[in-house]
């Protein structure tokens, strides 16, 4: 069951996700490190509720943007392997920031190099 707390760190994950995105864009180097810092803060606090935490992440394998979803998904490739895969793969057919990042999780993932949350 996703809790109140969860799904406020949720939240938190997909704004500070989509911010930095945009703090990117603008050339915030400053700024886009802040938000990082600030939705890996999030999720690291939804791992404390274990897999329950981890699912709850899950649910922005929908959200609107896709760097939300993409980031996401980048970080529950180990716990949601087919979910996460398809979310990534599809980010990655185009061309860009988004589709980058998307491809370089999945190359990660395939060297067996990804370590974004350990067992």
């Amino acid at each position: 069951m996703v809790t109140e707390d969860l799904q406020k760190l949720v939240a938190k994950f997909a704004q500070h996700a989509a911010a930095q995105t945009d703090a990117i864009w603008r050339g915030d180097a400053n700024a886009a490190n802040k938000h990082a810092d600030e939705s890996i803060a999030a999720f690291k606090r939804m791992r404390t509720h274990g897999d329950v935490g981890r699912d709850a992440l899950a649910t922005l394998f929908t959200h609107p943007r896709m760097d939300v979803r993409t980031a996401a998904a980048a970080l529950l490739l180990r716990y949601r392997t087919a979910e996460a895969k398809a979310v990534l793969e599809e980010a990655a057919k185009g061309k860009g920031l988004i589709p980058f990042e998307a491809q370089e999780a999945l190359k990660r993932w395939e060297e067996g190099t990804w370590s974004l949350d350990p067992a």
